[in-house]
């Protein structure tokens, strides 16, 4: 609008001074303030207070006009209007023409002929003159004064009816354009309005009835505006004197500002008004409806609140005037009864419920307590209890309605209820306001549902009931039936109400509360009521849930995250919202679920019940929150389902103030619908499963199937939904929540699969099993909600965690507890423990001991099927778990590793195979997923892998050992090295299980790799191995020993123990890898460690094998019949054998490498001396095997490894000298050879017979050098003894026949048996040592001689072997033999040949010659020489002559030399040449020629040696011998035929044989004829002449006698003087008889010629007369006696009788021999003068 700044300034004096009388408790501080508002409201345009400006100057031109135009009008009806308007055109003009002249002077002026104009009651002037003056209105150009006299003028057009409207417009503008009409003047401004609004005529009605409403408004809009600008400026607090107010009056109270004044005064009088009371400022009130008052009344409350809470003054009228009022005009809503009789009713309409007043009074209460409740709490409790008793079921359904929109738009307010609360229900001595409200609301629509027909009851009034019996096609009016959408609504106990009004949630949207315009009461359709409840039971959670959490809940249902953070009263004031609310909720909302028909209303209640249940879990109230969660929980189930778990009802869920529950079974019963008929309607079914067993079903009762609706699917997403977003409040709620949700998964058939999530498995067992394709198609999504339900356990804190954690242990314990009862168990707890487990592994040190825990009593559950399942999650868990990467690493992480690895290492103490090898296999993928991670718990997973045991099974320890495989190739790099002892003994322990052999070998083999990882990265072990030492065992005797060394130990250690393992494949394996290990890794140990590998791990180890050994069986080993056990190894003893001799040897082995080493060990003697004593223990075994290598480990300990220093000699000889050691070995060396090779006694020959095999006895003699080389400087006399009788013991040990092919020679084989050549190199080591070595080895040469000589002995007679019977290898030919001589042929001449060798160098020695050495070697020649052909071999008897030949070619000289010496050796020899020459064994037949003259070679060999060694030198030999010898020759010369008896000379000395003539010399009474008499005998046996022979005797015995060269006067001489005459004459004597006999065969024989041979000896008799005539001639006269020519001449006649031979032969040999008696036909003495 346009203002006028000119006339500002005096509009404002004007107003003060018009206001001053009104305003008389205004102090001076205030009036100012008030001034200046004023100022403010007048106008903020005028510039200044005159007409002088512009806008001024076109005001009063306009007004000019206007005067003209009404002076026009009015010239001619009303001359006195003209001539005032005229009066004001000048005064206008002037005040122009002036411009000083105020404003409101000019206006106050113009306004008496407009007045003048109205009060005319011409319509058409009026019109006019009520323009021109809303002009003025408009200008802000009047004051006071000129309102108060417009409004009088107005009042009188009023009474008149002129213009209503335009009056009632006026009226507006004068009240609406300033500010200046107050008290009195604006009463009659308000007075004319609602005397307009009454008028008969409907415009002016409707008119004033909205211009009373605006200025009602606007009365009040002041008093805010007044309030606002002093609302700063006045700080002093105003006194109000209540007590004044509670009498009425038309004065204001004091202290109230002019507009609050105005007010007051005015809502006083509408109060007034509404109670058909006089008003006392707004004087004329003619008519004034209730309905009318109680809107204006609303409308004030409505929006002017702040008035009343500022002035304390409308707050009394509030109190004590408006809520008097409405308790009065309530009067009849709340006595009225519906069900009282209508005669006892009152007559009276005031004491019935109007439904014009009870809207607005419901309204008007509304707003009092949405607006008013903190200034009118007792009053707001009164006016809630009334309207909750508008609930009552007795109350007519529109009052109902009406009191759920007024209910419904308090619930929409979160502060409002939270007042309710904090002023009621926390109230000690107050009504639970609150908690009756929500009852109320659980009452009223538990009252719906009462089916009046069925509880035989009038129907209410205003609602329609379902009828019974109508076909269920179109049930209450809604269709209903396959294919058709189900209208929403709810459908129980016959009962059918549509949701009519769908509300936006959080909004109040009130219908028939607005229904202003009604009258009669309207009719409320069937369902509104419940369609409002439901939303005030929605909204009502709402904001509780608004108040509680101060957010909007989130409508997609995610998982909240707010913290629930609250002050302690805050706390208290929110328990109480629960406390109060949740009973009468919950007896609302249950039947609510079972009854609705739509999903959507379904799913409104189910998030609804989600929502409080979670406030309760936030609040920690655990009786509401399970009451509401066991709704949930009920709805998801078939009715009637038994689980007792939800019939338990938490205690105060039965009751709520204001209704009460029958008794403690679930809602839906109350409404179960098989108590009303079959029509009822039936939600569709969608599943059809088997129940699940529970504990409170008897075992063996038959459950019918159970059928699942789509509402229970849905209310299973609702319990998925809470517990996925609310699952942090759930604490032990847990428990109803996923039982009910196993019960579910079991009747939909799901079951577990991998990761613990869910998958449909029914199986086809299920006969009464149904699932609809929908659901089918479903089951999917259904899984993975519960699955999501699980994974959203990480958003849990730790708290929430484990309740959930405890709640699932619960429940796989009652399934456990069914299980024992062998009833198919549920193995959804299981399940869901593992999917809980692998979300949660961020914070697994959270949950990982209560979860791990529970499964291990799953593990050990005895049904298979609960087993599997805590196996899997165990395994499942652990593998997970070592995947995830945690900060810090999980590498770095020892607490946790062992943490993770923990359950499954518990897994061992289970005793089911099966979980045992689940176990195993997750170990196995483990290490292959996660295995370089395991940092720390290598010793777990140790072990984990070395509990199985043989009891476990082949399977089980073959997993296990594929892990310990694994390990060792792949993990030991990454092993910290404090297990690496444990990984040593894991190892061990696969290698001494008996279930599968295989594994065994292989895990002495992995100990070998591991040892190999030592020695490569020893490096790293040494740095690595420090500090705490305790994973070692203790090592005694070997202190301070390093770590390292340690680990070598408890590797040696193991093989040691697993060398004797009862199996001999892996006995050997172990041995073979512990002596190679230290024979390939030893050199890294230190030196005192080797004390601890000697008597630690190595002599225990002989001990153990030598006692195992000892009492192992000797029965035969029982094979099945699969395998072939060849018979060295067909007992236990024979198996331990050879491990005794891979132990022995190994240690031996150790030993000679380790030489040098182990000798600067301290004790090394007694260890030396230990080792011995089991090398002779085992070398004296009775099994071959073992005692042979005893011998080969004696050999190599013997010989010094090369490889210790450069010579490959002595090391460190000076201390071995000192210890004495390889005198030790020496005695051990005698004791096992005098043990192994004496012959067996009389008892061993009882017991089973044992003698030792060839090879060892060939090894002990082949170690003799060995040993000898150490101990020869100290060898005496009694060693050489002790030694030759090993020697010659071993030599003659027999050979078991069946060995005998493989080892014995042939006869003709001239080679020597290993042995024999021991024993021969042993004896010449002993020859060449006695050469070199000092005197005491040189008087050993004897016993050398007659060792070998009785070696020599042997090649003629096999010695025999104590009483075992044997038999000569020539005995056995094609038949075999227990025991077998050797062939000791070529040992016997080899031993000869020695001899000799040997006698040639030391015969000159004194020891030799004075022992007699020459005899002991004829005489051992004796024997073979003897036998000659007898020998079993003809070699023997020709090497034993060359032998002789050699022997006297050196020894005779000597002989000769020291005849003292060598007295006894002349017999021997006279005898063995005899024995030789004329032997009795008769030559083999088969001898060819060739033979025959070698061997007659050979004996005439030995007469030159006679002639040449013995003829020449008679006069320094015996004489016994030379006689001895001449009879020899004597014999040879004719006797030649082998075989011969000989001589005799062992009947007759040589003494004895002597001439008759020669007795005096001899002095012996013999006769010559005795010789004689023998040599006819001799020659009485046909003999095979040996003519060379005997022509090499015959001339050597005359050599011998009839030579020259010896000296007349020598002894000798005479006796070989006299040996040769008596040698001519038994010659002679002896040709004589052979002739004669000649002659005489021959002439018996008649023309049968004579044998050859008898020619041939005739032939050489006559050759030998010839040769003797030509001898006899040549010799000296003193040489030959008479008698001997006597003899010679008288042969002569018997060579005459031989001419009568035939033979041409003998003729020849008889020419030449009478040719040379043609000397003799004279007397010799005639000739040579004798």
């Amino acid at each position: 609008m346009c203002l006028l700044s000119a006339v500002s300034a005096i509009v404002v004096t004007v107003v003060l001074n018009t206001l001053a009388p009104l305003t008389p408790s205004i102090d001076t501080g205030g009036r100012s303030h008030y001034t200046a508002w004023l100022f403010n409201q007048v106008t903020m345009a005028f510039v200044g207070g005159t007409t002088g400006s512009d806008v001024a100057q076109k005001l009063l031109d306009t007004l000019q006009n206007d005067l003209k135009n009404v002076s026009l009008e009015t010239k001619k009806k009303y001359p006195q209007i003209k001539e005032s308007c005229e009066e004001g055109i000048i005064k206008i003009r002037n005040a122009a023409a002036n411009p000083q002249t105020p404003v409101f002077y000019i206006v106050n002026q113009i306004l008496y002929p407009l007045v003048q104009g109205c009060e005319t009651k011409d319509t058409k002037i009026v019109r006019l003159c009520l323009g021109i003056i809303q002009r003025l209105m408009m200008q802000q150009t009047v004051d006071q004064k000129g309102a108060r006299c417009i409004t009088d003028t107005l009042w009188i057009l009023m009474e008149s009816g002129v213009e209503e409207v335009k009056v009632l417009q006026t009226v507006t503008l004068l009240l609406t354009t300033n500010t200046i009409v107050h008290g009195d003047t604006l009463a009659r401004n308000l007075v004319l309005c609602f005397r307009l609004h009454f008028t008969k005529d409907s415009t002016t009605i409707n008119t004033a009835g909205a211009t009373v409403r605006q200025l009602v408004s606007l009365v009040f809009e002041r008093v805010v505006a007044e309030d606002n600008y002093f609302h700063d400026k006045e700080t002093v607090q105003r006194d109000v004197q209540l007590e004044e107010l509670k009498i009425p009056s038309n004065v204001a109270p004091k202290g109230l500002r002019p507009c609050a004044a105005d007010a007051y005064l005015m809502f006083q009088d509408l109060v007034q008004l509404v109670n058909a009371d006089q008003p006392y400022w707004l004087i004329g009130m003619t008519e004034m409806t209730r309905t009318f008052g109680l809107e204006l009344l609303e409308s004030v409350l409505t929006n002017f609140s702040s008035v009343f809470f500022e002035h304390p003054e409308f707050c009394f009228l509030l109190k004590e005037r408006v809520c008097a009022l409405v308790i009065k005009l309530f009067s009849p809503n709340i006595k009225y009864r519906n069900t009282v009789p209508a005669n006892l009713q009152q007559a009276t309409p005031l004491d019935k419920p109007y439904f014009p007043i009870s809207m607005r009074l419901l309204r008007v209460v509304s707003i009092l307590i949405q607006k008013y409740h903190s200034l009118l709490v007792t009053e707001c409790e009164i006016f809630l209890s009334l309207i909750v008793k508008f609930l009552d079921p007795d109350k007519p359904v529109w009052q109902r309605s009406l009191a759920l929109e007024v209910l419904h738009k308090m619930t929409v307010q979160p502060e409002l209820l939270k007042s309710f609360c904090e002023c009621y229900d926390l109230k000690a001595h107050a009504t639970n306001i609150f908690q009756d409200i929500v009852n109320s609301l659980g009452a009223y629509v538990q009252s719906l549902f009462v089916n009046p027909q069925l509880l035989g009851q009038p129907g209410s009034s205003g609602s329609s009931s379902v009828a019974q019996g109508q076909p269920p096609a179109l049930l209450a009016g809604m269709p209903v039936g396959p294919g058709v959408s189900p209208q929403p609504g709810f459908f129980s106990r016959g009962v059918w109400l549509p949701l009519v009004a769908t509300l936006p949630c959080g909004q109040a949207k009130a219908t028939y509360l607005e229904m202003l315009d009604k009258i009669e009461p309207p009719c409320i359709p069937d369902g509104y009521g419940i369609s409002i409840a439901y939303a005030c039971l929605l909204d009502i959670i709402r904001s509780i849930s608004i108040t509680i959490e101060c957010v909007v809940p989130n409508s997609e249902g995610q998982p909240t995250q707010i913290e629930y953070i609250a002050t302690e009263e805050e706390n208290k004031l929110h328990c109480q919202l629960i406390n109060s609310s949740w009973c009468g909720l919950l007896a609302a909302l249950s039947p609510l679920i079972d009854a609705s028909t739509d999903e959507s209303a379904s799913e409104n209640v189910l998030k609804a019940i989600q929502t409080f249940a979670s406030l309760c879990g936030r609040l920690e109230l655990q009786i509401p929150r399970d009451a509401f969660i066991t709704a949930i929980c009920k709805a998801s189930l078939p009715p009637h389902y038994a689980l007792t778990v939800l019939n338990a009802v938490p205690q105060g869920a039965g009751s709520a103030r204001g209704h009460s529950r029958t008794n403690s079974q679930d809602m839906t019963s109350q409404y179960n619908l098989s108590a009303y008929g079959d029509n009822d309607y039936r939600q569709q079914v969608v599943a059809v499963g088997t129940p699940l067993p529970t504990a409170s079903l008897p075992i063996g009762a038959q459950q019918g199937p159970v059928m699942l609706t789509a509402k229970n699917l849905q209310c299973m997403r609702a319990l998925l939904s809470l517990a996925h977003c609310h699952g942090s409040i759930l604490g032990s709620a847990w428990h109803l929540v996923l039982t009910t949700l196993q019960h579910l998964v079991w009747i939909l058939g799901l079951k577990p699969s991998t990761g613990g999530s869910l998958k449909a498995g029914r199986t086809t067992a299920d006969a009464n099993a149904v699932i609809t394709t929908a659901v089918m198609a479903d089951l999917p999504v259904l899984s993975a909600m519960l699955s999501r339900l699980f994974e959203s356990s990480q958003y849990l804190d730790d708290v929430a965690l484990h309740h959930l954690i405890d709640a699932l242990c619960k429940l796989s314990h009652e399934a456990m507890e069914l299980a024992y009862s062998n009833r198919e168990p549920s193995l959804f707890a299981v399940a869901k423990l593992l999917e809980t487990g692998l979300v949660n592994l961020p914070r697994v040190e959270v949950l990982w001991r209560p979860l791990t825990n529970h499964l291990l009593e799953v593990c050990q559950h005895p049904h298979i099927r609960m087993r599997e399942w805590g196996v899997e999650a165990v395994t499942y868990l652990v593998k997970a778990a070592l995947q995830h990467k945690y900060q810090p690493p999980l590498r770095e992480n020892q607490k946790l590793q062992t943490l993770l690895l923990g359950p499954l290492s518990e897994l061992s103490t289970v005793p089911h195979g099966d979980v045992r090898q689940r176990q195993l296999e997750c170990v196995l993928q483990v290490l292959h997923g996660a295995g370089e991670t395991l940092s720390h718990g290598w010793p777990i997973v140790l072990g984990i892998i070395g509990a199985v045991s043989d009891h476990h099974g082949e399977n089980l320890i073959r997993i296990a050992f594929q892990c310990l495989q694994l390990v060792v190739t792949d993990f030991l790099p990454v092993m910290p090295w404090r297990c690496l002892p444990h990984c040593v003994d894991t190892a061990a322990k696969f290698g001494s299980q008996t279930q599968e052999l295989n594994i065994s070998l292989t895990a002495v083999g992995l100990m070998w790799n591991i040892s190999d990882y030592f020695y490569q990265n020893q490096e790293k072990l040494c740095q690595s191995l420090s500090g705490d030492s305790n994973v070692f065992p203790d090592f005694p005797g070997t202190p301070n020993m390093p770590p390292f060394d340690k680990l070598w130990m408890c590797l040696y250690a193991r093989l040691g123990d697993l060398c004797v393992d009862s199996r001999p494949a892996v006995r050997k394996s172990a041995g073979q890898t512990l002596f190679s290990t230290i024979s390939a890794h030893g050199a890294l140990l230190h030196q005192p460690t080797w004390q601890a590998v000697l008597w630690q791990v190595l002599f225990p180890l002989l001990d153990k094998v030598r006692s195992l050994s000892s009492s192992a069986s000797s029965e035969k080993v029982d094979t099945g019949g699969n395998i072939l056990i060849h018979h060295s190894r067909n007992t236990a003893q024979k198996q331990w054998a050879e491990t005794q001799v891979l132990t022995l040897s190994g240690v031996a082995r150790v030993f000679n490498t380790k030489r040098q080493l182990l000798q600067n060990l301290g004790d090394f003697p007694r260890a030396w001396s230990l080792l011995l004593e089991f090398i002779e223990n085992s070398a004296l075994s009775k099994n071959n095997e073992v005692s042979l290598a005893a011998l080969k480990s004696f050999q190599e300990i013997l010989y010094l490894n090369k490889g210790a220093d450069g010579n490959g000699g002595t090391v460190n000889a000076a201390a071995m000298e000192e210890s004495d050691i390889w005198g030790v070995a020496w005695r051990v060396w005698l004791s096992i050879g005098a043990d192994s090779t004496s012959p067996p006694s009389d008892n061993d020959m009882r017991e089973e017979l044992y003698i030792p095999s060839q090879a060892f006895l060939t090894a002990l003699i082949q170690m003799f050098p060995a040993v000898f080389q150490h101990i020869k400087n100290r060898f005496l006399a009694a060693d050489l003894q002790k030694l030759c009788l090993v020697l010659q013991n071993s030599v003659t040990v027999p050979i078991h026949g069946e060995s005998s092919p493989f080892i014995l020679p042939s006869v003709n084989d001239i080679s020597l048996t290993p042995l024999q050549e021991g024993v021969l190199t042993s004896m010449e080591l002993l020859q060449k040592e006695a050469f070199s070595s000092p005197d005491s080895m040189k008087n050993m040469i004897t016993a050398i001689f007659r060792q070998l000589l009785l070696f020599s002995k042997f090649s003629c007679q096999a010695p025999p072997y104590g009483k075992v019977e044997t038999k000569n290898i020539m005995q056995i030919k094609g038949a075999s033999a227990e025991w077998i001589t050797m062939n000791y042929v070529p040992f016997g001449e080899k031993s000869l040949s020695m001899t000799v060798s040997l006698y040639q160098k030391t015969a000159q020695e004194t020891p030799v010659i004075e022992g007699g050495i020459l005899k002991e070697i004829i005489e051992a020649l004796h024997i073979p020489l003897g036998m000659k052909y007898s020998c079993p071999s003809p070699s023997t008897w020709k090497l034993a002559v060359n032998s002789l030949l050699t022997v006297l070619l050196t020894g005779l000289p000597l002989a000769r030399k020291q005849p003292e010496h060598f007295l006894g050796m002349w017999p021997e020899l006279a005898s063995t040449l005899d024995h030789f020459l004329f032997p009795k064994s008769s030559p083999p037949p088969d001898r060819v020629p060739e033979e025959i003259r070698a061997d007659e070679e050979i004996d005439c060999e030995v007469i030159e040696l006679l002639r040449d060694e013995v003829m020449p030198h008679s006069n320094a030999i015996p004489k016994d011998f030379v006689l001895q010898v001449i009879v020899l020759l004597n014999k040879g010369s004719i006797h030649s035929a082998s075989g011969s008896s000989g001589l005799g000379l062992a009947k007759h000395p040589v003494g004895e044989v002597e001439d008759q003539e020669t007795k005096g010399v001899t002095g012996t009474d013999n006769e010559p004829d005795q010789l004689e008499r023998e040599l006819a005998t001799d020659y009485s046996s046909e003999q095979k002449l040996r003519e060379e022979f005997a022509k090499t005797c015959f001339e050597t015995l005359l050599q011998f006698s009839l030579l020259d060269g010896v000296e007349p006067g020598d002894l000798g001489a005479i006796e070989g003087g006299l040996a040769g005459r008596l040698a001519v004459t038994a010659l002679l004597h002896r040709f004589q008889e052979v002739l004669r006999q000649y002659v005489a065969d021959e002439r018996l024989s008649g023309r049968c010629p004579l044998p050859r041979y008898r020619l041939s000896e005739i032939s050489f008799v006559l050759k030998a007369v010839a040769t003797l005539v030509v001898s006899l001639k040549k010799a000296p006269s003193n040489k030959v006696d008479r008698s001997a020519w006597e003899q010679l001449i008288g042969l002569y006649p018997y060579l005459v009788d031989c001419t009568a031979t035939a033979s041409s032969q003998v003729s020849h040999s008889l020419r030449e021999a009478l040719l040379q008696y043609s000397d003799l036909l004279q007397p010799p003495g005639l000739s040579n003068g004798v």
